[in-house]
């Protein structure tokens, strides 16, 4: 009997070990936007990597992909509903559902890319509502409308956040007038904590999560504040008042359309955002109580194609205008001024194996950079003509594939080496 329940306890374990792991999430583990493949293609053939399939049925919107459970998992927007969509392998439809209510002002289209742990996929539409689905049936586990429940301060585009996990916990940051952060049970959706309202308003950050000073820290950007959270109980551990640091004199915009997910290294985060603002460097103190600015940049005023960490330096493009922007190398130390070049627009990046890969949002065009401070020079590149409407969905690089999306087109390419 003893060994039977040792038996039982080990597959137990194990079972609740492989249920609590994060298969795919919001520009991949750990949110830095950099994957870890190797055997990638480093030049491309002249018309692309080859393409194993497109799939141009798929409802509108703006999410990357998330991979798990020998599946493709995205969002879209069908009539006022966010619908989570499942393909297979092959990009053929296997179900979809309709989760919550659609953003009902500009912009619309869906844009949040499912977390997958285990069989469980969580999700959070553009009014707030939040749900976890059986990935394998595609049928409910839980929802609720969270934004509205928590009194969330909209502004002008909604809800853009990717939900994060950690543990036993689901995060959600209804910014307003109860709260700044919350975290519920994520297999039953109830409460666990809400942290302080910050008096602030909802911007379209999603958060990442930090080891620091003993600490389990959530760090996230709302429109006046940087803050970081301590996910044990929900204690907003410090503040940085970024729209005092951010407003322009021309245009005096204030920065509530912050988009970019944070980056985080060795106790500095670093913050940007479009629209002039400048970008921020901040160091936490010892014990994560505060944290101080070690510099700030006006260069790489990222708009919401995300930036990512090679080595000592930040890659990414900036804002020009709204329909134009450079692409920047800035150093992380100091945030000099590495390059700044045109190379058609502004756009997602992401990186791999020392390499970026830049999505222009005007034309799709896709390129294949070495990461070096020195000059922003494509290897390769090409034009990606299915879909319709901006290109502004960040690819994705999984098993040798890299997955890009149009609007109501997705694409799979093998950039495997042979």
């Amino acid at each position: 009997m003893k060994k039977f329940n040792l038996i039982v306890y080990i597959i137990t374990l194990f079972s609740l070990n492989a249920h609590s792991q994060v298969i795919s999430e919001w520009r991949g583990l750990g949110r830095t936007g950099v994957y870890n493949e190797t055997g990638l293609l480093k030049v491309w053939p002249a018309d692309g990597p080859k393409l194993l399939w497109t799939n141009d049925n798929l409802p509108e919107g703006h999410s990357s992909v998330a991979i798990g459970n020998n599946a493709i998992y995205l969002t879209g927007k069908v009539d006022s509903m966010d619908v989570l969509i499942a393909l297979d392998i092959d990009g053929k439809l296997k179900w979809k559902l309709p989760y919550g209510r659609s953003w009902n002002q500009s912009f619309p289209e869906s844009r949040c890319t499912p977390t997958i742990e285990g069989n469980n996929i969580y999700v959070s539409s553009g009014m707030g509502d939040l749900a976890c689905v059986d990935a394998i049936s595609g049928k409910f586990i839980w929802s609720q409308k969270a934004a509205t429940e928590y009194e969330a301060r909209f502004n002008d585009w909604g809800v853009a956040e990717n939900l994060l996990i950690k543990d036993n916990k689901l995060f959600f940051s209804p910014v307003g007038k109860q709260t700044t952060t919350i975290a519920l049970d994520k297999l039953t959706g109830k409460l666990i904590w809400k942290s302080e309202s910050l008096g602030d308003s909802l911007a379209y950050v999603s958060p990442i999560l930090i080891n620091y000073a003993g600490k389990d820290i959530l760090i996230n950007v709302a429109a006046a504040n940087i803050f970081g959270v301590d996910i044990s109980n929900g204690k907003i551990l410090w503040k940085f008042a970024y729209e005092d640091f951010c407003r322009p004199v021309d245009p005096p915009w204030p920065p509530v359309i912050n988009c970019t997910t944070p980056l985080y290294s060795d106790g500095q985060i670093y913050v940007t955002s479009g629209y002039n603002h400048v970008g921020v460097m901040l160091k936490l103190n010892a014990d994560a109580s505060n944290v101080e600015m070690v510099w700030k940049d006006s260069v790489l005023d990222n708009h919401h194609g995300g930036v990512v960490k090679i080595g000592d330096y930040i890659y990414g493009s900036n804002w020009i205008n709204n329909g134009f922007g450079n692409w920047c190398c800035i150093e992380w130390k100091t945030g000099k001024k590495m390059y700044e070049t045109k190379w058609n627009n502004k756009g997602p990046i992401i990186s791999n194996d020392g390499f970026l890969y830049c999505y222009d949002e005007k034309s799709g065009n896709l390129g294949l950079i070495k990461a070096t401070p020195e000059k922003f020079e494509p290897t390769s590149s090409f034009r990606i003509k299915s879909g319709k409407g901006p290109y502004w969905s960040h690819p994705v690089i999984k098993d040798g594939i890299l997955y890009v999306r149009h609007g109501n087109a997705l694409m799979a390419y093998l950039i495997k080496e042979k």
